[in-house]
């Protein structure tokens, strides 16, 4: 999952940005309100933490202007603004959280991981297909119970899977969320990752789409 962190403060930024990526997110940051909105309307984000009060486009304008353009992505509110009409004016600007500072980066990584669950329909933090479990708080992998050791690429690509199971997901938008915006997108090496994990479940869930990219089913679905 690929997410951008907006937070002018360079401490705070940095911290977000560390716990995101020790978490098995790919984080892309900005630190004012105008480089905040370019990106978010430009790049394929999962979610995003977004601060108020930002220099040059302040967050409530920019959380405006990205829903009026379509964009959808799920927006956490992180400010230092915890009054009632503070919050109102957030969730009323399209905001889907709000967490007030001082904070616990526990809870901001909570959050996230809700808000991901539900914006691909998931209600648990444990994902399931077949014998395959993926636990979003721990990022550990189970078949049948038992525990397989993935890399991080390995583990954010089948995490984006399963969090998109019963549709096809292309290639190039695989790419677009598992990698920041100074990946190289010509590179193959989805088609590798791919093929490891298979070896490693050892289990027919991730069927490829000639031409369309990857979907990951139940094997009882792939006629298994």
């Amino acid at each position: 999952m690929r997410l951008l962190v907006v937070e002018d403060d360079p401490d705070l930024n940095r911290q977000l940005t560390k716990a995101l990526s020790d978490a098995g997110y790919v984080v892309d940051r900005a630190f004012d309100g105008e480089e905040g909105h370019y990106l978010g309307d430009n790049e394929p984000y999962d979610a995003v933490v977004l601060d108020i009060g930002l220099p040059k486009k302040d967050g409530i304008s920019v959380l405006e202007a990205w829903r009026r353009n379509g964009r959808t992505m799920p927006v956490l509110i992180l400010t230092a603004r915890d009054r009632w009409s503070d919050k109102v004016q957030g969730f009323d600007a399209g905001a889907d959280d709000y967490v007030a500072k001082p904070f616990h980066l526990e809870e901001v990584l909570a959050r996230i991981r809700a808000l991901l669950r539900r914006a691909t329909g998931h209600a648990q933090s444990e994902l399931t297909c077949g014998p395959v479990t993926l636990d979003t708080r721990t990022g550990r992998v189970s078949v049948s119970g038992n525990p397989v050791k993935m890399t991080s690429h390995e583990y954010r690509l089948l995490a984006y899977l399963m969090h998109h199971s019963g549709r096809v997901v292309s290639r190039t938008e695989l790419v677009e969320h598992l990698y920041d915006q100074d990946f190289d997108r010509d590179s193959n090496t989805i088609e590798v990752f791919v093929g490891r994990i298979r070896k490693k479940l050892d289990v027919d869930i991730i069927q490829t789409v000639r031409g369309l990219g990857y979907l990951l089913t139940p094997p009882a679905a792939n006629g298994s």
